[in-house]
């Protein structure tokens, strides 16, 4: 038994008709099955959250706005519902509004869409990837900015779970052409060629190799295509790059910040062009914070206490940069 088997993916398979993903349809629904079905110590607390959850009879949704808006049926129990929906916590990414319901999220996603959206190509009619969504967030911001098809792909079975919530809340699970993949970008095809846009967003430097990465989001994009890429950095020169020595704000999978001109080089050397830098913002904890939907640690505990332009192991604070560019060719 497959994790995946348990949710239809037969409404995206029949979406890459006719499209460059069209190939990979042929494959991607045996890739899936693959993908081993080892029980989580809470599969069982998050599958009866997703049970539990109320058979949605009518909802409008606007996935434009901040607080994505989800106005269910008035008579549903939001007592109830708000117990299925914290039995998936911790919810990272958000927030989410399901009637009076705010799923109060530990990061303000909403702020790091607000900050990069002016700078995107349209994304109207594209066919959008984005690596490592967490429970999806984004995919619907950028469902809500036009795109046509929006697959997210992250390996976390919570987020595939809390993505589903999500998506279940909103109506007809076909209805809205965004789906999360239970995957990372390395069991993707090699060549896919096929997006119009792709983000990495808060995953580059959870990667041991900067340059593979950056080559393997090449590869996903067309002729043209635009990468958007947020990732931690430190300031400095060009060809400097902070390696952690162990954790980085109590992260232990951090593998290299650069500094932008240095991010630019390593961008260049594969063959990415028009590189514009549209964003760098300093992490706060308005921003990354505790919250009853997320009640462990988060950026306050991560910094020095006396010295909150530091992490608690004394590197730069969390420092973020997003870059924009495009896949040669037409």
């Amino acid at each position: 038994m497959s994790f995946v088997s348990l949710f239809d993916y037969a409404s995206l398979y029949q979406l890459m008709q006719n499209t460059a993903l069209e190939k990979w349809s042929e494959s991607l629904p045996q890739e899936l099955e693959q993908i081993p079905f080892d029980r989580h110590g809470d599969y069982d607390r998050w599958q009866k959250a997703l049970q539990q959850l109320p058979e949605i009879k009518s909802s409008i949704i606007d996935f434009d706005i901040d607080n994505i808006q989800i106005n269910i049926d008035p008579e549903i129990n939001i007592q109830n519902l708000e117990a299925s929906l914290k039995a998936l916590k911790p919810w990272r990414k958000g927030p989410y509004q399901i009637n009076e319901l705010l799923i109060d999220t530990e990061w303000h996603s909403d702020w790091k869409w607000n900050r990069i959206k002016q700078y995107l190509s349209p994304l109207k009619n594209r066919m959008v990837l984005d690596v490592g969504c967490g429970n999806g967030y984004h995919c619907w911001r950028m469902l809500g900015a036009g795109a046509r098809l929006v697959i997210g792909i992250d390996p976390s079975w919570l987020f595939l779970m809390q993505f589903q919530a999500i998506k279940h809340l909103s109506g007809t699970s076909s209805a809205y052409p965004v789906y999360l993949l239970p995957m990372g970008i390395e069991q993707l095809p090699k060549s896919l060629n096929a997006f119009d846009t792709v983000f990495s967003m808060g995953v580059f430097y959870h990667r041991r190799s900067p340059m593979d990465h950056l080559l393997q989001l090449k590869n996903t994009l067309r002729k043209g295509g635009e990468l958007v890429l947020e990732t931690l950095i430190i300031e400095g020169e060009k060809g400097e790059s902070l390696v952690p020595d162990g954790r980085y704000a109590k992260m232990r999978n951090v593998w290299f910040l650069p500094t932008v001109e240095t991010l630019i080089q390593w961008m260049q050397r594969c063959g990415f062009e028009q590189i514009k830098v549209v964003d760098i913002n300093q992490t706060s904890i308005e921003e990354q914070h505790t919250t009853q939907w997320m009640n462990y640690e988060s950026l306050k505990d991560f910094l020095d206490p006396d010295d909150q332009t530091k992490t608690i192991e004394g590197y730069p604070a969390p420092r973020r940069a997003t870059l924009i560019a495009v896949k040669p060719g037409i």
